[in-house]
């Protein structure tokens, strides 16, 4: 079978799959010669923008380890050496290669692979990561171990260049560096350019310092110069001062050599004969060590080099042409809120932004473009961006941090600390909140509403539609304290004006008198949905938006409850400490009695990937879910509407 596709921007043509088809297990590539493997990078390439481009996924950063992830494994002997993957979006060639090829057409598909490494789905995934900066970490754990137990395998972590900018990450290269461990580090940086002659130069360096002899003569030369009589100290540090300053001329990697590892490379990240060369000198090696691979990010597609933060996790999309399918007309959340901020940024010039390696995903290309001098994009560090933003509130700055929801839980100490306990003025842009379907368990946004609404001083709102979301946005512009909003992925209407928002006060959607709902952000939406429905079956709910989370309209709430008798609250978090809890509270400290009481939210699991809709059904907070614990609540009234 012949397929056409555009690979470095020309068409060629690829056998399916002369090499591919004959690999399930990592031992199968330590048959093929270079050459072989060279020819099998060129089919993994082909196999993964056919599957991804119709599943969607992380595409630029796995095309750009083909070569790494066939070294790696012709090398290492896998699952007896542990490898860890930092960030797991990466290990797309890693699950082709160990088994699961046949299953990758369901990747991100409910009950199919994950996009992320999960211990459950094989042997072969030694740690799960969906956030970044732990794999060093967990490598170093896993290492000491090994000399704990009196073993012998090889650890590696594998570590972007984005994600050793991680505070965790510096942490533990410090810990390995000083431990005089044996683990390999490869970094795979995808910012640095290599030329020819650097990359041939650094490999025969390399080389050099992995073998043993390199390290007997150093010792030997250092010894035989101390007993020099007088000036043998003397000439040492001479000599090691030139060496090193040698070694800065010509090393790129003497920070990591001063924190104790052994530098190797920079090597070609797609040159598959130099990536074995040094991975096999690194063995040699039984103590802290790097190795600097070069890649380049959408490596063998066109569309993915000239545009990688686009096709860092896309949409389905045509292959020929590297457009999404399904446009769709409505803006997301990221969008309007990025489009707002913009304006407001106009009129109020203290305003600033703050992102941690995710302008794009945010919304704030537009902002970092008009606003260069008031953006500061610091790298995957959240932490450091939430107390970097309370030192720019105590100068009278308003900084808006738009981070994910499940990323910001990383800057949950520096919140209460730094921002909360001072109580300054820096707005959380919280997105990505709540089930954001197929990346999973590491990405949904289910826990933030729960931990931002616990902190003394903090305000949480979760607007319904793109109308709230401005609206919410310039209020807390204007608002003196913490304040955080948070609001999901994916489309939303923002037609019309909204004109009553005020401090504490959620919305009255409709009147009744059967029920009482409760809503809290998008979740608003699905009931309004399946009003006409009730109204056929002749159920009156009273249905509320709940705009504000923390402060929550107590007012508005315990009087519908007490006309109704009857509570529904629905949520887009997790149930264990969220909004409905609140509201029990409320109700329980007013001493409301005979009121019937049932939340809905997230379970207390961890949820699998899937589309969102998959999800929501999974979670019970679909509309047909809602409509029938209604139906259970209000007892008898459906029959009405069959009379």
């Amino acid at each position: 079978m012949i397929r056409k596709i555009n690979l470095k921007g020309t068409e060629r043509q690829i056998e399916m799959y002369k090499y591919l088809d004959s690999i399930n297990l990592p031992t199968d590539l330590k048959k093929l010669c270079d050459t072989e493997l060279d020819n099998l990078s060129k089919e993994i390439r082909d196999f993964l923008l056919q599957n991804v481009s119709k599943t969607g996924g992380h595409l630029a950063s796995n095309l750009g380890v083909v070569e790494l992830t066939l070294a790696l494994l012709s090398v290492f002997n896998f699952p007896k050496d542990r490898i860890v993957w930092d960030v797991g979006h990466q290990s797309y060639v890693y699950k082709i290669l160990t088994g699961r090829k046949d299953e990758f057409s369901s990747l991100r598909q409910l009950g199919g692979l994950s996009g992320f490494p999960k211990r459950y789905e094989s042997i072969y995934d030694m740690f799960e990561t969906g956030h970044s900066s732990t794999s060093i970490s967990a490598a170093l754990g896993m290492a000491r171990a090994r000399d704990l137990s009196g073993e012998d395998y090889q650890v590696v972590a594998v570590i972007g260049d984005g994600a050793l900018t991680g505070g965790m990450a510096l942490e533990a290269l410090n810990d390995a560096g000083r431990s005089n461990t044996d683990i390999l580090i490869v970094l795979n940086d995808n910012e640095m350019s290599i030329s020819h002659n650097v990359g041939g130069l650094s490999l025969y360096l390399s080389q050099l310092r992995a073998t043993p002899l390199y390290y007997k003569v150093k010792e030997d030369v250092k010894q035989k110069l101390r007993h020099v009589p007088v000036v043998g100290d003397r000439v040492t540090k001479t000599i090691e001062k030139a060496k090193e300053s040698i070694k800065y001329l010509v090393i790129p990697g003497m920070f990591f050599e001063d924190l104790g590892y052994t530098y190797l490379g920079p090597v070609d990240g797609h040159d598959i004969v130099s990536l074995k060369k040094i991975l096999e000198a690194s063995k040699e090696i039984k103590s802290p060590k790097i190795v600097h691979v070069i890649t380049k990010k959408g490596f063998g597609y066109v569309h993915a080099e000239k545009n990688p933060d686009r096709f860092h996790g896309i949409d389905p999309f045509d292959i020929k042409t590297g457009e999404v399918l399904n446009h769709h007309e409505r803006k997301t959340f990221s969008k309007i809120f990025g489009e707002e901020l913009v304006r407001i940024a106009e009129r109020y010039k203290r305003v600033v932004a703050i992102t941690a390696a995710m302008k794009d995903g945010t919304g704030l290309t537009e902002f970092s473009k008009r606003f260069p001098e008031r953006f500061f994009d610091v790298g995957i560090a959240e932490q450091h961006a939430v107390t970097m933003a309370a030192g720019l509130a105590t100068q009278g700055y308003v900084p808006v941090f738009a981070v994910y929801s499940t990323f910001l839980q990383r800057g949950f100490d520096q919140i209460i600390h730094d921002v909360c306990l001072q109580n300054l003025h820096v707005v959380f842009a919280v997105d990505r909140a709540g089930l954001v379907g197929r990346d999973g368990e590491t990405h949904h946004g289910m826990f933030d509403l729960s931990y931002l609404s616990m902190i003394p001083n903090m305000t949480v709102m979760s607007p319904m539609d793109g109308r709230e979301l401005k609206a919410m946005l310039r209020f807390a512009v204007n608002y003196d304290g913490p304040v955080a909003i948070r609001y999901p992925r994916g489309y939303t209407m923002e037609e019309g004006i909204v004109d009553d928002l005020s401090y504490g006060r959620g919305e009255l959607i409709t009147t009744g008198d059967d029920i009482t709902i409760v809503c809290e952000g998008i979740m608003s939406n699905t009931v309004k949905d399946i009003l006409d429905d009730f109204k056929a079956m002749d159920i009156h709910p009273e249905v509320i938006n709940a705009r504000f989370v923390k402060p929550v309209d107590k007012e508005l709430i315990l009087s519908s409850v007490e006309k109704t008798g009857k509570l529904l609250v629905i949520e887009n978090n997790a149930l264990k400490g969220g909004f409905g809890n609140e509201i029990l509270q409320i109700i329980a400290e007013k001493n409301i009695k005979n009121v019937k009481i049932k939340l809905l939210g997230i379970p207390d699991n961890f949820i699998t990937h899937g589309s969102p809709e998959e999800l929501y059904k999974l979670c019970g907070l679909d509309a047909d879910s809602i409509k029938k614990q209604v139906l259970e609540m209000v007892g008898n009234n459906e029959q009405k509407g069959k009379a």
